[in-house]
């Protein structure tokens, strides 16, 4: 085999899958094929850290078998601030788990390994195939640390997991219409959490911004992360100044003279795709199939999920041979949460558009009956159906609000 210099070149090693990307998702993927017996390389090019309010909900502690001491800090409510400042705030029964992704990624790259996966340091170029039909995955080798080397390796591998990000280069060189997806622009600054009760700081207490000066089209949030606090704020807006937006927020809060630890700005998908797989030899799973939930924009437990239907469907493909099998991710994923991901989408479309609706949408957030229901399906991933009068009674709300007749509080 020869590179696109001409000089002769070597497969440096053989793998049943090679995953491309070590976040949740990826390490995910990579530690459920590893336990599998499957020879499974995770490629990642490490050194970022992605912006991410860190909330993630019990369910997936169980589901993923994520011990309690990964968690920096548990918030028991959430408060909705509307663009006149009201604020309503929303009880947790329960909790929510906050995590700092610099450790609790790596944490999940480092399970993969001890499950038997191979971790390799390095930049995907491309994806290639030899004469006779093998797949073949190209990349820049970053084992120093540096970008000094040009050296080009390959892997020959069976199938690949395209988990590396919103932006993925595997998804833009094997799906069609990947690099179509809309994003919203998300911008965090990690600082010194301030004593509590300083400008009502809260260390178990969640605040959303909705207010049109902080985010014209999505919202603001302080997420409490223990000794340390996200400060983050996201938008489609491409002239919106998501840093000067931080900034008045944290003057605002008490937090502008906060040390900060670390700044940090990535792009959020927000749709699904339309297809994960190219009918060969890959299967997306997280950010790079835009498996972020709309309107909240949580992605955390939805790219783990993702990964580990990847890994299955890769699993499957490893069996059979079958393409075909690589369909199952996307498929078992919508029939899960494809239903909640459209709700949110329609919310997102209508009450994010002007600060009259954001104002009315944060007045709905004082209902018992949404606040309940919130919690179960945040909590829980399932559409609550034991209380179907709760439904109608916000069925009605909502309507309310929709056509103005309810009064804002």
């Amino acid at each position: 085999m020869t590179d696109h210099s001409g000089q002769v070149d070597t497969i440096e090693k053989q793998v049943d899958v090679v995953v491309v990307g070590g976040g949740p998702s990826g390490a995910t993927a990579a530690h459920d094929l590893a336990r599998q017996g499957r020879s499974v390389v995770l490629l990642d090019r490490g050194g970022r850290i992605k912006p991410c309010g860190g909330a993630v909900p019990p369910i997936l502690l169980d589901e993923f078998d994520v011990p309690e001491t990964q968690l920096v800090a548990r918030a028991t409510c959430a408060r909705m601030i509307s663009p006149k400042s009201v604020e309503v705030d929303m009880p947790i029964n329960g909790f929510v788990g906050m995590v700092d992704r610099e450790h609790f990624d790596e944490w999940l790259r480092e399970r993969a390994r001890r499950a038997g996966a191979e971790r390799i340091r390095g930049l995907f170029k491309a994806i290639e195939h030899d004469d006779e039909g093998n797949t073949i995955v190209v990349y820049k080798n970053k084992g120093d640390g540096s970008d000094a080397s040009s050296e080009l390796q390959r892997i020959r591998t069976r199938v690949v997991i395209g988990a590396d990000g919103a932006r993925s280069e595997v998804a833009r060189q094997t799906i069609p219409n990947a690099d179509k997806i809309p994003f919203v622009a998300a911008y965090h600054e990690i600082v010194k959490s301030p004593p509590a009760g300083v400008k009502g700081f809260d260390g178990e207490r969640c605040d959303v911004y909705y207010q049109g000066e902080l985010s014209p089209d999505f919202y603001a949030w302080i997420f409490p992360h223990g000794d340390s606090t996200s400060v983050g704020v996201g938008t489609a807006n491409k002239g919106f100044s998501m840093r000067e937006a931080v900034t008045k927020l944290r003057q605002r809060t008490g937090m502008g003279e906060s040390e900060t630890i670390r700044r940090e700005g990535a792009p959020i998908p927000l749709k699904t795709l339309k297809r994960w797989d190219n009918n060969r030899d890959v299967v997306l799973a997280g950010d790079a199939a835009g498996g972020v939930a709309p309107a909240s924009g949580e992605g955390i437990y939805y790219a783990m999920l993702s990964g580990r239907y990847a890994a299955d469907a890769a699993e499957e493909f490893c069996l059979t041979g079958n393409p075909k099998a690589l369909r199952s991710a996307r498929k078992r994923f919508m029939k899960a949460h494809g239903r909640v991901f459209w709700i949110l989408g329609i919310m997102q479309r209508f009450w994010y558009t002007s600060d009259k609706r954001r104002e009315r949408f944060v007045s709905i957030c004082r209902d018992p009956d949404v606040q309940h229901l919130t919690w179960e399906a945040y909590m829980y991933k399932r559409l609550v159906k034991a209380r179907p009068m709760a439904h109608i009674r916000i069925f009605f709300k909502d309507m309310a609000h929709l056509l103005g007749f309810a009064p804002v509080k």
